[in-house]
């Protein structure tokens, strides 16, 4: 199938022209893909993919779109445990009964996806294997204990997403590969945590966005454990380990998440561009991690955010 205009004269549509297929299962996906390599693009939602292919940013040759495969069609809990097959749409998991009290992060990032109308059709692997470094997805990744599985030729990999997002817009998915899972640990207890972005309209991609997450002890005078990830503040998404170590062991207080919040700025490397420069995207940072540490803890403190 040629996406070629049918009348003589008339302009083509915007996109080169490309072959297109449709296959019914994740065997099908890799034996086109075996046949066609660095040829093929996978579409699931098109959000990434479709805008790159209008601009000629991309111009693949062959296009497999992979909605007609429903066995990746799934959103599952198992205990703390949330699995998210390849054709999941961020509003699917945004729906999920009690998100708003298992994981506020999580909801909180899914709602500064794009529009609605994006997030209906979106997938949430697809955000992950594109890969983009304002993305809200990865940074959850990072922060929820993420793992995203791939099938090729060679069978099944699990790459953790601290392994998974390598540079600008590229992965640890090899030639022939397709993403087919992900799963995010939501911790329940003691936990709080919280995300805040800024960006220039609602629905654009963020200029910067913070995500943190917060394990108290038992009396809630100690922080036991820490998350802290940033997107728009480097090549990827980041978790800022070392704003975490100084969290863990202290009291939560407003000191600490400024200290915290200094060490954020400190540790990420932004690059000018034209939506911001690299000090305001630190400045920025600093000022979301502060406030995100702050309403993490006090969701931790009340147990009524993470059940």
């Amino acid at each position: 199938m040629q996406n070629e205009s049918r009348e003589p004269g008339k302009k083509r549509v915007k996109p080169a022209a490309f072959s297109y297929h449709a296959p019914k299962s994740v065997e099908e996906i890799l034996s086109l893909l075996s046949e066609h390599g660095d040829e093929a693009k996978i579409l699931g939602g098109g959000q990434s993919l479709i805008p790159l292919m209008a601009l000629r940013l991309a111009t693949p040759s062959v296009v497999i779109d992979i909605n007609g495969v429903d066995d990746l069609d799934y959103v599952r809990t198992d205990d703390n445990t949330l699995q998210i097959g390849a054709l999941a749409r961020h509003r699917d998991i945004e729906e999920l009964k009690g998100l708003a009290e298992w994981c506020p992060m999580l909801l909180e990032a899914i709602q500064m996806v794009g529009h609605v109308a994006i997030r209906n059709r979106g997938t949430v692997v697809g955000s992950m294997a594109h890969a983009d470094p304002a993305a809200e997805w990865p940074a959850m990744a990072l922060g929820l204990e993420g793992v995203i599985d791939v099938v090729g030729p060679s069978g099944k990999r699990t790459i953790a997403a601290d392994d998974f997002f390598v540079s600008l817009l590229t992965t640890a998915i090899e030639p022939g590969e397709v993403a087919t899972e992900v799963r995010l640990h939501l911790p329940k207890g003691r936990v709080g945590s919280c995300f805040l972005e800024l960006a220039r309209r609602h629905g654009d991609f963020a200029v910067t966005g913070v995500g943190t997450q917060m394990s108290l002890s038992s009396d809630r005078e100690c922080v036991e454990d820490a998350r802290v990830v940033a997107i728009g503040v480097g090549q990827t998404a980041v978790r800022i380990r070392e704003a975490e170590d100084v969290l863990v062991g202290e009291s939560p207080i407003d000191e600490l998440y400024r200290e915290a919040a200094r060490v954020v700025h400190d540790t990420i490397a932004p690059s000018d561009d034209i939506h911001a420069t690299a000090d305001y995207r630190r400045s920025i940072a600093e000022v979301l991690t502060r406030r995100s540490l702050a309403i993490a803890a006090e969701r931790a403190r009340g147990e009524t955010a993470n059940g």
